[in-house]
């Protein structure tokens, strides 16, 4: 597996990151932990986590499985922001609770350190400059080594960089968005954000609740049945509405036209083209049996052809929203 750089980092990461939100809930430990070491042996070396996942469950499976690992041979990332106790200061981007949550992190994780350590939601009832700050106290204990951030809006990352750069704080060097094949709402101002200010692009999503994966085509009217998607669907989120529709399935056809070409599964061209788009140092695999995992990390080792990116490019764009669509007409102007 190919390591690449974490941004403008000295930091090596393999090019597909393995993600646990799954592990204590879909996935059971000893899958997760078959998972994991099937990772590490075919190069992988980048895993992600969250305070958040299974409550605090994915990241106590990892640190069971990190204890028969070389620590520094593995970069570690999780996150913190939701909640993971009745009191009033136990989410957020407050000191209070980063403080609090970083060494329940470290605890569960069986370590002494955090590669990565990520605002998983920005805070709007929390003043950047304290989150920030705390940030940068973490790294300068030694607690964590880089920060980044996830769902962010393009201008929070922005004013973050700046913030950062301003006081002298360690800055974040990665985002973490949802990108894929059918949500490429990152490329308007979050991507470029990225690509000028020298972030790394971690994807999470990449398969998109598996709708990218194969199991679905064209002529469907409900979800499949113990999929993500019904889940959501039996609780009133709007997936499936969502992506029941005519351009989800044009994707999809093109998708299974190229796969078929270069003789992959569709979960590994859907995977192959997020990992060849402009700043994207890993899609974040987030495998819930070792057959998905399997099928996922075929997505190394070979690459799409610029024709094949291209017309994978063409069918999934999206018209651009005002005030993108003006700027992009601009540029045409003589």
């Amino acid at each position: 597996m190919e390591q690449r750089s974490l941004g403008r980092t000295g930091l090596k990461v393999s090019e597909l990151c393995m993600g646990t939100m799954t592990f204590g809930n879909e996935t059971d430990e000893q899958t997760a932990h078959q998972m994991l070491d099937a990772f590490v042996d075919a190069g992988g070396t980048f895993v992600d986590t969250a305070n958040g996942y299974s409550a605090g469950a994915s990241e106590e499976i990892l640190g069971r499985w990190l204890k028969n690992r070389q620590r520094d041979d593995l970069v570690i990332a999780t996150k913190v922001f939701h909640r993971v106790g009745p009191g009033h200061n136990d989410r957020g981007g407050g000191r209070k609770h980063i403080m609090t949550a970083v060494e329940s992190s470290l605890r569960r994780l069986g370590t002494d350190y955090i590669d990565l350590y990520q605002t998983h939601v920005f805070d709007e009832n929390t003043p950047l400059e304290e989150t920030l700050s705390t940030l940068d106290r973490l790294v300068t204990s030694g607690k964590v080594r880089f920060v980044g951030a996830s769902t962010y809006a393009g201008w929070q990352l922005q004013k973050s960089i700046d913030l950062a750069r301003q006081h002298g704080w360690e800055p974040y060097v990665c985002l973490q968005p949802l990108y894929n094949l059918l949500d490429r709402d990152a490329e308007w101002e979050l991507v470029p954000v990225c690509l000028t200010e020298g972030l790394g692009l971690i994807a999470w999503s990449p398969l998109r609740m598996g709708l990218l994966t194969g199991k679905y085509h064209r002529g469907m009217t409900e979800p499949i049945s113990g999929t993500r998607v019904e889940r959501l669907n039996a609780i009133g989120d709007p997936a499936w509405t969502r992506y029941a529709t005519e351009h989800t399935w044009r994707v999809l056809d093109v998708v299974r036209e190229i796969a078929e070409e270069a003789g992959r599964s569709v979960a590994q061209v859907s995977l192959r083209w997020l990992s060849q788009r402009p700043g994207v140092t890993a899609p974040i695999i987030g495998a819930r049996t070792m057959e998905h995992y399997e099928d996922n990390v075929g997505a190394v080792g070979w690459s799409l052809t610029d024709d094949q990116m291209r017309r994978l490019n063409d069918v999934s764009v999206r018209s651009l929203p005002y005030p993108h669509d003006v700027l992009a007409w601009a540029q045409t102007l003589p």
